[in-house]
């Protein structure tokens, strides 16, 4: 005999099922708009403007071919100088701009876990005890067939005779839990992650910035070490001129005229030779406080050599984008501006707030634990603003700007990425060929200098066409290394310009950020 069991249908589910069953169902639910990356006015042309084929058949400085690679790791070292590799790592490890950026990003990370925090509920324990005793002179007015010795016990809410004295040990739990049914939470946590974002990319751009100063500085003061070459040889030829004239004016040949003007010459060249140090010690100094050195303490030696620079890989167009840590946090502060403006239609909807209460309370302490002793309370809140004068509209309307500036400011960012590019580039193939030409100049005011002193040994020309060509000679040389300094420069500029061998991968992730920072004292260190 087959038996059916059929369901009784009036039965309900209970109302914490219920209630549960819809939380989750509308925890699910995220507003605001979602994000999508802007698009960026990068140039559809394969090779920058100034890399051409047809400036690399020029003369001077060529890029490096392929020009689809890119730099890698440790920029420096393209440059094969031991000394500036040795600063750079001492830069890495002592410099304090880049400890306060990373410790800006040690603190980013840690609001992403105060973002999370709301996803769990918030239990707090309050036990206490409590002694009380009712006044002894209050009469009981709320209920006339009461005895009149009896009161009420404000402090632990029981009735007390007069002048009883009472005890009460309690053990309360509290819980309470926002459900994130709009997605204010997540937008919250998105908005954290991405400003980690951020500062993990402009702690790239710090360190990048940094080191190219660094570059710049040790190559000016390279620069500062030729010229002071170039004008202590000036003193000595100038010192040699004074004798020569002071000779032929002793034997009646010369007048004092060219003896002054001689003298005036050196002295001119001591002085322009006594003002050069004043710039190397500052960029020296410079270099000690980006290496994180007292300045009383750092020096550098005197090495007068400045080398043309190598070639240095550009890549393609397409790739700055992927290349410029400032683009990344640029992008990345757009990503959060879209992700506060989730914040703000979230604030449009109500929030519930789930809470429940319980625990042990009694008056005397060896009944405090036990069954009956227990007290509870539970339900649900629903709250929804309804005339706030239009301050969520408003705050709306706030963000919405906001991430249209930072859009705005993300394609300019991105522009300047490729004028900068194109501005180094010209300018370092440029300085090349002026160095060519430059170098050419100072050939031919040596020998312009070399001939007028024969003939003025010879008593052919006066010494002021002397002075003519020693003034031409050492303008000529200073220019020659104020070129060749810009050059250097122009080249770290450049692979500044480029991002370093810096590449978006390396930005750390929202998952990579949310895990749990090293400690403070390890980051200190680092």
């Amino acid at each position: 005999m087959k038996t059916t069991v059929e369901r009784p249908t009036g039965i309900r589910r209970p109302p914490l099922v219920c209630l549960l069953t819809a939380v989750g169902a509308m925890a699910a639910c995220t507003v605001g708009p979602k994000y999508h990356p802007p698009t960026t006015p990068a140039p559809a042309v394969p090779n920058y403007k100034e890399s051409t084929v047809n400036f690399q058949s020029t003369e001077g400085w060529k890029v490096a071919s392929p020009q689809e690679a890119m730099l890698r790791g440790q920029w420096w070292e393209i440059f094969k100088d031991p000394e500036l590799n040795a600063l750079e790592e001492q830069l890495n490890i002592n410099n304090q701009n880049i400890k306060e950026y990373f410790e800006n990003l040690m603190e980013a990370r840690a609001e992403i876990h105060e973002a999370r925090a709301p996803y769990w509920p918030t239990v707090t324990a309050n036990p206490s005890w409590q002694r009380a005793r009712a006044s002894g002179t209050l009469v009981n007015t709320y209920n006339t067939n009461a005895p009149s010795s009896r009161t009420s016990n404000s402090a632990t809410g029981q009735a007390a005779s007069s002048g009883q004295q009472t005890t009460i040990w309690s053990f309360p739990i509290d819980v309470s839990w926002v459900p994130d049914l709009w997605g204010k939470i997540r937008n919250e946590v998105r908005q954290a992650q991405f400003g980690a974002q951020v500062s993990a990319a402009d702690l790239e751009n710090e360190r990048l910035t940094e080191q190219a100063s660094l570059g710049q500085y040790y190559f000016e003061i390279r620069g500062q070490d030729a010229l002071q070459k170039v004008l202590d040889q000036t003193v000595e030829a100038d010192q040699k001129a004074l004798e020569l004239t002071r000779a032929a004016y002793d034997s009646g040949v010369d007048d004092y005229v060219a003896v002054v003007e001689a003298q005036s010459t050196l002295e001119s060249a001591q002085s322009q030779a006594i003002n050069l140090k004043i710039a190397r010690a500052q960029y020296e100094h410079a270099m000690a406080t980006l290496t994180g050195k007292i300045a009383s303490e750092f020096s550098i030696p005197v090495r007068p050599e400045l080398t043309p620079p190598p070639p240095i890989p550009v890549g393609v167009p397409s790739e700055l984008l992927e290349r410029r840590p400032d683009i990344a946090a640029a992008e990345r502060t757009l990503a959060q501006a879209n992700a506060v403006i989730g914040i703000g239609y979230g604030a449009f909807f109500p929030s519930l707030t789930l809470s429940a209460a319980g625990g042990l309370e009694s008056s005397k302490f060896k009944n405090w634990f036990t069954w009956p002793s227990r007290f509870w309370s539970i339900g649900p809140t629903l709250s929804e603003t309804i005339f706030n004068g239009g301050l969520y509209r408003a705050e709306l309307q706030q963000y919405t700007a906001t991430y249209n500036a930072d859009l705005a400011a993300y394609r300019q960012t991105v522009l300047t990425a490729f004028q900068q590019v194109e501005d180094y580039l010209a300018a370092v193939r440029l300085y090349s060929q002026q160095i060519e030409r430059q170098q050419a100049a100072v050939n031919h005011a040596q020998q312009f200098l070399t001939l007028e002193l024969g003939r003025y040994e010879t008593g052919i020309d006066p010494y002021i066409d002397v002075l003519t060509a020693q003034t031409t000679l050492l303008a000529d040389q200073q220019t020659l290394v104020t070129i060749q300094v810009g050059e250097m420069t122009s080249a770290v500029s450049l692979i500044e310009a480029l991002g370093g061998g810096w590449d978006q991968s390396q930005l750390p992730t929202p998952g990579q950020l949310t895990k749990k920072a090293p400690p403070a004292d390890t980051a200190q260190q680092r």
